[in-house]
This record gives C-alpha cells, structure tokens and sequence, in this order.
C-alpha cells in the first residue's frame, strides 16, 4: 500500500533519488544491438518501480487486470502510467501486444501468477505450479531478448534498488515445456536472493495437478 502510493504520487525529482539500478548495461546494450525486449519482472512488492523509471526514458508497456472498482481502476491506471507507460488489459488481443513490441515498445512482463487449469505444470521451486506458458511464445514470435528485472525495497526507507541481469541464454528454444520451465527457474533465482520481498500471497501454488492433494490449508 505505502509502495504504490509513493510511486503513484511522490514527485519525479524525489522518487527517482530513491532508486538505484544495477545492470543496466545489459539493457542499454540491446537497445543499441535494436533487440526488441522483456523484461522479465516477478511479482515483488515494489513490482512496479524498475518500469517508472525506465518508462522515463523510453515507453514501455505491460499487462494490467481490470478492477472491477472504477476508482481504483482509474486510479491505478493513472499511476501505473504517469511516465507514458502503455499498458494492455489482460483479456485483450494478445495482436496489439505484439503489435507494439514489434514497433519496439519493451515489454514489461510479470508472468508469475497461477494459471488455473488453463496453464501447464512445471516446477517452480521443488513443486508444481500451473505456469503461463506465454514467455517463450512471445520472445519467439518477436524476437526479443529476455532480460531478468529484480525490484528490492532497501532497508530502513532508504529506497530501492533495481538490478537488470543479463538476457537469458539459448532461449527460446522453441518448446513451451523446457522454455516455461526455464522462465520458472530464473524466477526462482531472483526470489533467493530476497524471498521475503516476494508477493507469496498470491499463492503460487493454488492449482494442483490432478489427483494432489491441496497445496494451502
């Protein structure tokens, strides 16, 4: 709540005093390479930062889920794009998603919610997770680099700090088994490093594969 009310609404100058980025050579050289990019952002607490300050530089876009409050919708919408972010509902044609990245918009994904039974189960950690199996469609049908985007609250108010790794090797390679389990894995890297920060809430592990037991009590 306090996060996105701070990216939303703190001036320009004071928010982006708060953020540091590390690894943005991997990021500046695809666009100097003229590689179409996602950035591949796993749902952390201040999951939104790395695209504010990106987004002043260059537009991007992401994927957003209609509120079915008009206020908060209208609200977020607002804040999610005050930079001149675009952002794509959901449940729109995935064409004007590709659309724009083939136009060269970077694509600011977060990919890691359960799937319902509409997804494929591959690990995520040590269990099965139903998993979009979209990442690797994407990147292939637009040739684009993925590029791992961590987003970490510093302690004690002292920011944040956005760290960019570099594009994901041999990917895609074409199968959307070994291409969304690749994707969970390198998820699963980035959450090592600051577990705490993670959006457990959402409950990864929701929907299980037939015949399992429930994952939650």
């Amino acid at each position: 709540m306090f996060t996105s009310s701070m990216n939303w609404w703190m001036s320009k100058s004071r928010f982006n005093t708060l953020v540091e980025v590390h690894g943005r050579e991997h990021y500046d050289q695809a666009l100097r390479d003229g590689k179409r990019i996602i950035l591949l952002a796993p749902h952390f607490v201040s999951l939104e930062v790395a695209g504010l300050v990106l987004n002043q530089e260059r537009p991007m876009m992401t994927m957003y889920q209609y509120s079915k409050n008009t206020l908060m919708d209208e609200v977020s919408l607002r804040g999610r794009s005050r930079y001149g972010g675009l952002l794509v509902e959901r449940k729109a044609s995935m064409r004007k998603l590709l659309k724009l990245m083939r136009e060269g918009y970077p694509f600011y994904y977060l990919p890691d919610q359960d799937a319902g039974r509409k997804g494929i189960f591959v690990p995520f950690f040590h269990e099965l997770a139903s998993t979009i199996p979209m990442l690797g469609k994407f990147a292939e049908l637009t040739d684009a680099v993925v590029i791992p985007c961590l987003n970490i609250i510093k302690p004690w108010g002292l920011g944040y700090k956005v760290v960019l790794g570099a594009p994901i090797d041999n990917f895609p390679v074409g199968d959307e088994v070994a291409d969304t389990t690749k994707m969970n894995q390198v998820v699963a890297e980035m959450i090592r490093q600051n577990p705490e920060q993670y959006f457990w809430a959402h409950k990864r592990f929701k929907t299980r594969p037939k015949g399992e037991s429930k994952f939650y009590k």
